[in-house]
């Protein structure tokens, strides 16, 4: 009775930290009028060449170290100590970087620690007068760390949180924060079927600090404040097939963000033995994405174990991004 309790008053600490999300556009749809009106938004840029190929439709699989970034909850999915490096390729010559490692306390109890960086080189400062630059540089950079708990309550229910600090630096600018994800994790018992739903980026608005020296010689110091880019994501996944050697692994995800409108992604992971893969994903009412795919190979060495993996998400008109990860299993 006491543990039923306790996943109650999750779930409900968890709808309440998603009702300020969903109240904007329950009534009516009213997505594209939000776009552009938050911050920060490197913390939404995904992270795992596997999660990526899939369509980013990962929450309720996030079976490996990757569950730092989609769902906190899922780092106590896996009994094994993972460290994971993320390389993204990004849009435009921004590269974006992902570190992280998971340690289990105990078979219930999983804690994790991450650093995120998105980076450009560095680029020309262009004035009215001087379109052409005026022969110095301006830099634009972001990072973020994060420290992550997950425990199982049951065999079936799984929670976890995450604290992340994030640092955005435009220039002479710095905009400083800090947002919290919360996850939870449940396996119904049917087959394979699990679902999870999560809150990613839950904070204060933030305004940028610094001073910047206008063409006319004044200053500015006073800035507009800004959301982060909440996330509310609740999504499910099970194996319509499985035998000794091959595994089929299905998912579909719903997402709503506080800057956009409402999209589905779905996704599939086929595996041969544990040691090659392939995925597929495909998202709905976005306006740039639409397939992804990838591969993923893993090998056990002596005292650790080896993957992979490869994912392309094309982009209509902005060109394509890759990603390749690693991820080291003790």
């Amino acid at each position: 009775m006491m543990v039923r309790s306790r996943i109650l008053l999750l779930f409900l600490l968890c709808g309440v930290l998603s009702a300020s999300v969903l109240r904007a556009q329950l009534m009516p749809t009213l997505g594209a009028q939000r776009a552009g009106t938050a911050g920060v938004e490197f913390l939404k840029i995904g992270v795992g060449a596997r999660a990526s190929a899939m369509g980013e439709s990962f929450i309720a699989v996030a079976n490996d170290a990757s569950a730092l970034y989609w769902n906190p909850a899922g780092i106590s999915q896996f009994t094994d100590n993972q460290a994971i490096f993320s390389h993204t390729a990004w849009l435009v010559d921004i590269q974006h970087e992902f570190l992280g490692a998971v340690y289990h306390l105990s078979a219930d109890d999983a804690v994790g620690f991450s650093i995120t960086t998105l980076h450009t080189e560095d680029m020309p400062v262009t004035t009215e007068l001087q379109p052409m630059g005026d022969g110095t540089y301006f830099h634009y950079g972001d990072v973020a760390v994060g420290l992550t708990y997950s425990r199982k309550l049951t065999s079936q229910f799984s929670f976890g949180g995450t604290v992340r600090y994030y640092e955005e630096t435009l220039d002479v600018l710095k905009m400083r924060g800090t947002v919290i994800d919360f996850g939870t994790y449940y396996w119904t018992g049917l087959g394979s079927l699990r679902f999870s739903a999560v809150v990613s980026n839950f904070g204060s608005q933030v305004s940028p600090s610094g001073n910047v020296s206008m063409i006319d010689g004044s200053t500015m110091s006073q800035f507009q404040q800004f959301s982060p880019p909440t996330m509310f994501r609740f999504g499910f996944a099970f194996e319509p097939y499985q035998d000794e050697k091959n595994s089929v692994t299905t998912s579909a995800q719903l997402n709503h963000p506080n800057d956009n409108s409402e999209n589905v992604s779905i996704g599939a992971e086929y595996q041969y033995m544990k040691t090659f893969f392939v995925r597929g994903g495909y998202k709905m009412n976005v306006d740039e994405e639409a397939f992804s795919f990838g591969v993923g190979v893993a090998a056990s060495l002596d005292l650790f174990s080896l993957s992979l993996d490869y994912g392309y998400a094309p982009f209509k008109n902005l060109g394509g991004v890759h990603r390749i990860s690693l991820f080291v299993k003790l």
